[in-house]
């Protein structure tokens, strides 16, 4: 071998590895070049879905595909989410999570299917929408504090959609912050747990605000207070857990973009700027709080740490209410 075929191919060796990555980079930068798939983890008809199909449609925008919605319901959302979390990890497959497949269920279901921390990618924090505590109006009470005080002179009952929903649980803090023991009636669907609360058969219910909203005004339920942190747009006089004086009191339904474990950085980066500037469009926050939600925002940082915060809220609440799932 003469010293310029070494030469040539030690060359071409060294140089190999820069081809490598300039060829997985060329690869990568082509990303999309087909249809993205979003996971909702609910049925076609919910709010999950409605969210879902909105974010969708601005994200085929941004990144010039479409994106097909997938409806994969079941056990609390868990079933998409584990479809997701097992999916590759290569910007062609998302997930619209909730605080329930990605902070309540991992206390919740004993057999959860996947890691809601190791086995995703946090993108952006999208909307978030609290409860309102509705109570029928023959029930002698005008406010929190006057509901605190009827249960302690005598246990009330709580509905809720089922057994670890968002109701269930602000029913079950509600107890551990005000030290009360309410009774819980979980219902099968919400239209009957509401039917039920505005007969006076169940005392409250916790439940998202364009829920109960058609019936405060038509004046067969009151709100005594919502979970927000903040008071809420479309029920601005009806107070905060905190401001009618249960303290550390905030529950809100959050629903945020997520993929696989390991994807790209600049693929999470396209993904997450345009969850944002979504965010930001005028005409879009109107259909979004058309949907009874606000929205967040925010970086795949701030997502992770309230998956995080989440998932540690929740644990003791459903250890100390002994909380399963239906």
């Amino acid at each position: 071998m003469t010293f310029a075929t070494r030469r040539a191919l030690l060359g071409g060796l060294a140089a190999a590895p820069l081809l490598a990555r300039y060829g997985a980079a060329q690869a990568q930068g082509t990303w999309p070049d087909r249809p993205i798939r979003l996971v909702v983890p609910f049925g076609a008809g919910t709010t999950t879905d409605a969210l879902g199909r909105i974010l969708g449609d601005a994200l085929a925008k941004d990144v010039g595909q479409p994106v097909v919605v997938e409806n994969r319901a079941g056990a609390g959302g868990n079933v998409g989410a584990q479809a997701v979390a097992q999916a590759a990890g290569d910007g062609y497959t998302l997930l619209l999570g909730t605080n329930g497949t990605h902070g309540i269920n991992s206390s919740l279901f004993p057999n959860l299917g996947f890691d809601p921390v190791k086995d995703f990618t946090p993108i952006a924090p999208f909307v978030t929408t609290p409860s309102v505590l509705g109570v029928p109006v023959a029930l002698k009470a005008n406010s929190l504090a006057e509901l605190i005080a009827l249960t302690k002179e005598k246990p009330l009952s709580f509905a809720s959609a089922g057994n670890g929903t968002t109701g269930h649980l602000s029913q079950a803090l509600f107890n551990m912050r005000a030290g009360l023991e309410t009774q819980h009636v979980p219902y099968r669907n919400a239209s009957q747990a509401i039917t039920d609360l505005i007969a006076g058969r169940v005392d409250g219910m916790f439940y998202h605000p364009l829920g109960l909203k058609p019936h405060l005004e038509a004046g067969t339920l009151k709100a005594l207070a919502v979970t927000s942190a903040k008071r809420i747009a479309i029920l601005p006089d009806v107070p905060t857990m905190q401001e009618a004086g249960v303290a550390d009191f905030v529950v809100e339904g959050r629903w945020s973009l997520y993929g696989p474990a390991k994807m790209p950085a600049d693929i999470v980066a396209r993904l997450s700027r345009a969850t944002n500037a979504l965010l930001a469009d005028p005409a879009a926050l109107r259909t979004l709080r058309a949907q009874g939600v606000e929205p967040v925002g925010g970086s795949p940082e701030q997502l992770a740490a309230m998956t995080r915060d989440e998932i540690a809220k929740w644990r003791p609440v459903i250890a100390a209410a002994n909380i399963r799932p239906d």
